[in-house]
């Protein structure tokens, strides 16, 4: 199991033009600052990074354009989840070929409801698929969007009968006595819930760290929360993703890199999302001055 695949792992955003294609440069340059900056791995084409909403030629040109970076890939797993059971064997393929550490991996989203034995047969596809470099595969539980759930019984069924080739699950549900159940069925299982609130619990060992989106801003709050036990850092960090609070989050993550990095071409979203609203964003900005003011303070 890839060892650099802990602690802080940011959700990374993907940088597209006005015509809905990625930038690999802008992509490829804020990865390594973030790895240089806090995090200790990435996760490439998540949700953050809206890969559902890019064809299968750009998620693999994506792959391509990192994995030839000179970034290092054992800080990275890749989204390589879809609707179609070919196209997650294909993306899952290249992450195994191209030296992705591990592959995050959605449910099947479309046809409901669907039974074990269908789900099995999903991820027994993609196991397969890459047996030959027995890249670990990373379940991805986000049933506010998939409208499926990893639920435990499905979780152990799968460790039964594919092993350590399960390597670990995101869950994006919010519900930490879920990610409590799941940490229980294996030793060996990565859970990662998508709060950095558990960053200090994660640092004790209950959970194998976080894969946030919100990172994508308070990576360096993040890294010292996790490393150094920085109790402040960890209020900081959890103050930034409160601002995001009943706010679309995707494009609020955008907005707010757009401002930070003085990068205009960070607002470009992919359909169905759209930027914020004047209110929204208005109200993102009076948050997050917010939440720097309450630091300050705090601090002084």
């Amino acid at each position: 199991m890839p060892e650099a695949l802990k602690g802080v792992i940011a959700a990374i955003a993907t940088p597209v033009d006005d015509a809905g294609c990625p930038d690999h440069g802008r992509l490829i340059s804020r990865a390594d600052y973030l790895l240089n900056h806090g995090c200790d791995a990435l996760n490439l084409l998540g949700t953050t990074g809206e890969a559902t909403s890019l064809s299968l030629a750009q998620r693999l040109d994506v792959m391509r354009a990192v994995a030839e970076s000179g970034l290092p890939m054992n800080r990275f797993m890749v989204g390589t989840g879809a609707a179609s059971v070919s196209d997650a064997t294909t993306l899952s393929m290249a992450a195994a070929d191209l030296g992705f550490a591990a592959a995050l991996v959605l449910p099947p989203f479309y046809y409901k409801p669907i039974t074990d034995e269908g789900l099995i047969s999903y991820i027994g596809a993609i196991v397969a698929a890459t047996a030959k470099a027995a890249l670990p595969i990373f379940l991805y539980n986000f049933p506010s969007q998939s409208g499926i759930a990893y639920t435990p019984d499905i979780v152990a069924k799968l460790l039964e009968q594919f092993g350590d080739r399960i390597g670990g699950l995101k869950d994006s549900s919010g519900d930490l006595d879920y990610a409590e159940k799941i940490v229980a069925l294996s030793p060996s299982l990565k859970v990662f819930p998508s709060n950095e609130a558990v960053l200090l619990r994660a640092r004790e060992g209950d959970f194998a760290g976080c894969i946030s989106a919100t990172a994508n801003l308070n990576h360096e709050d993040c890294g010292k929360a996790y490393h150094a036990g920085d109790e402040e850092a960890l209020k900081r960090a959890v103050n930034v993703r409160a601002a995001f609070a009943g706010l679309p989050l995707i494009p609020g993550i955008k907005e707010t890199l757009a401002r930070t990095l003085q990068d205009p071409f960070y607002e470009t979203l992919l359909p169905p999302l759209a930027r914020l609203s004047p209110d929204q964003s208005t109200e993102l900005q009076r948050r997050i001055a917010a939440a720097t003011e309450d630091m300050t303070t705090s601090h002084g």
